[in-house]
């Protein structure tokens, strides 16, 4: 636990009339969150899910010599609105909600009929958008009701923001961002025009003549017709629609010739200016949405709070914490922060002028040239800490929030510094608040530090192991064998790798097999290896040594061989033996996925406790692991299996 007091911050900083946010007040605000149904990832699967559903049961356009297909801008408009809104329901429910109008008129006015409302993609898709709405409104009410948990706990006083974060302005990278990809939009659409415009001029002279269709490629997207003693090959979306000895109607002039009922295609610059628009849109709302909470923080007096904030050591989240919790034990709130400076004009212009304050050395260089040789030497000193995970961690520090704290909003604080802390620092945040609560609407609570140390904010564990006392504490001497094995969700990520697989394995035989696909094939044969592991995986540990189940064969490797069991980030279960040899699992889950669910990582607290019972023999089992506990290799079924479906798939195309 860490027990050094918190940075002070100096008195004639601190308001007049300023609370200090308790841990009871902070209790009740941290319990107002949305409940899980209302989380964004919900909302997103299911309206992407009904819009495939939909793009694939909607019938097609027909298109009619009289009433010819062109460009759909419409339709290029409402998949736009719904790409963004998929986009906003995370990031800004309100704008997610104009967003949900929007794609359902669009819909409606786009292709509605009455013979819908009985289509069942159609009422899924539109119980997708009234579940989408319901848990927008849902989260906007829990930030209300935070907003106002937070003015009571704040009180009557308010106070105008520190000077520096007057200065402070938000959104002009997003703006400039923004103005490119949407003149890309801009510019495709003028092209698109181009070549609509072309093909009038052009056609303005023809009739459309008949022909037969002598040969129709579904997979070329292309017919062929024979007008008189000339073939003509087209292009075409549906071909379809023009079987072989069947009739089609054609523009012709010379060797030019389209289709009557698809005179032209621009597909490509609608696509460019989908991508346009999109990125466009959202990097402007963005830069819109910054803007405006920028102001929103200097207009006039704020409410204020009295909190400590920690900086996250491995992402520099900042993390708020209740004012009488200064061990930092339990978080409150995150997000982003950049500093806030306020500079004097003439200082801001010798900076800009590169002039200093033209003091010079005794052999003419600066006088702070031995100075900035110190900083570099200190900054890389830092720098090389920072990669051996040896820098120590940022210290608890008293601050005063500017603002009502609520999720989604922004704020400021001002807080000792931590690199100099007889400075202080004025900071604005730079992304929402977010509540600092377990699973997916926290984002992750900080985790402990690998010496000790408790409460490292940054959304997780540094590379490192719990101390073998601590997880020794949590081990009661047992007389059956312990196990370790595959849970949940290492069997959700070998069940998407073998999902991969198979379809990596019909993409390849689907066209015709040559020895070129045996390459590919061989190399997604290797993921029966990672999927039987992380299947099936585990470690039986009894009083002889350990049992290691991997993906051909079952291990045993005695206590007395073993030098150390760990885990490493990139997911892999180690048993390092004696003269340096390593008994491999890999992969055994998805350590990010288990935090952001909210779970203990089950890889690394299986290769903490079983390093614990290596450290501990007294805690070792006393029983011999039987044949049903040392696990069983899962990689000869799964590849049978794998070699079955390769040829089922060769057989059925």
């Amino acid at each position: 636990m860490n027990t050094a007091s918190p940075l002070p911050l100096p008195a004639d900083r601190i308001p007049p009339g300023v609370a200090d946010w308790r841990s009871a007040d902070a209790r009740r605000w941290l319990a107002t969150v949305p409940g899980a149904w209302a989380h964004p990832l919900w909302a997103v699967l299911l309206l992407a899910l009904t819009t495939v559903w939909m793009a694939v049961a909607f019938p097609d356009p027909v298109c009619t010599p009289a009433e010819p297909c062109g460009a759909d801008w419409a339709g290029t408009g409402v998949f736009a609105a719904l790409l963004l809104t998929l986009y906003w329901v995370v990031r800004q429910p309100r704008l997610a909600l104009l967003g949900l109008a929007v794609v359902l008129l669009g819909h409606l006015e786009e292709g509605w009929s009455g013979s819908m409302l009985a289509e069942p993609w159609w009422l899924a898709f539109v119980g997708a958008l009234a579940f989408t709405a319901a848990g927008l409104l849902h989260r906007l009410a829990v930030a209300a009701r935070q907003r106002a948990l937070a003015a009571e706990a704040a009180g009557p006083a308010a106070h105008p923001v520190p000077p520096a974060a007057l200065r402070f302005r938000r959104g002009r990278l997003s703006f400039v961002l923004a103005a490119p990809l949407l003149a890309v939009a801009v510019y495709g659409f003028w092209q698109a025009q181009q070549v609509a415009d072309a093909h009038e001029r052009r056609a303005a002279g023809l009739a459309p003549v008949s022909g037969r269709v002598t040969l129709s490629d579904e997979d070329e997207l292309v017919i062929a017709v024979a007008v008189g003693d000339r073939v003509h090959r087209v292009d075409t979306y549906y071909p379809e629609r023009y079987p072989v000895d069947s009739r089609a109607e054609l523009l012709v002039d010379g060797d030019w010739a389209r289709l009557a009922a698809e005179p032209y295609d621009v597909v490509g610059w609608e696509l460019l200016v989908l991508a346009g628009l999109v990125g466009g849109l959202a990097f402007l709302a963005n830069g819109v949405d910054g803007r405006t909470r920028s102001r929103q923080l200097h207009q006039g007096p704020l409410p204020v709070l009295r909190v400590l904030v920690r900086e996250g050591h491995d992402d520099g989240r900042t993390w708020v914490y209740a004012a009488d919790d200064p061990a930092a034990e339990r978080p409150l709130l995150h997000f982003h922060s950049l500093h806030a400076f306020e500079e004097d004009e003439e200082d801001e212009e010798n900076g800009r002028d590169g002039q200093g304050d033209g003091r010079r050395g005794p052999h003419g260089e600066d006088d702070d040239g031995a100075d900035g040789d110190d900083e570099l030497a200190e900054g890389l000193r830092r720098v090389g800490a920072i990669l051996k995970g040896e820098d120590p961690p940022p210290p608890v520090r008293e601050a005063v929030l500017y603002g009502l704290p609520y999720t989604g909003t922004e704020l400021a604080f001002v807080a000792p510094d931590g690199d100099d802390p007889d400075e202080v620092a004025v900071e604005c945040s730079v992304t929402a608040v977010r509540p600092a609560v377990r699973g997916l609407l926290g984002g992750g609570l900080p985790g402990p530090a690998p010496d000790g140390r408790a409460g490292r904010p940054g959304g997780g564990q540094r590379p490192g192991r719990r101390p073998v006392d601590e997880v020794a504490a949590t081990l009661e001497p047992s007389t059956a064998p312990r196990t370790w094995g595959a849970n949940g969700v290492s069997r959700a990520v070998g069940g998407v790798l073998l999902l991969a697989q198979a379809g990596g394995v019909w993409a390849l035989l689907e066209d015709d097999v040559s020895w070129l696909s045996v390459f590919p094939l061989i190399g997604l044969f290797f993921v029966v290896t990672s999927a039987s592991t992380v299947l099936n995986w585990r470690i039986t540990a009894d009083r002889d040594g350990l049992w290691i189940a991997g993906p051909w064969r079952v291990r045993r490797v005695l206590w007395d061989d073993v030098e150390a069991v760990r885990h490493n980030r990139g997911g892999d279960l180690v048993v390092v033996r004696e003269r340096d040899t390593e008994v491999t699992l890999s992969p055994v889950g998805w350590p990010w996925m288990e935090r952001r669910l909210g779970r203990e990582p089950y890889g690394p607290r299986a290769a903490d406790e079983a390093h614990a019972l290596l450290r501990r023999p007294e805690l070792r089992p006393l029983e011999e692991a039987g044949p049903s506990q040392q696990g069983m290799p899962l990689g000869p079924l799964v590849a049978a299996v794998s070699a079955l479906w390769g040829a089922a798939v060769l057989l059925l195309l």
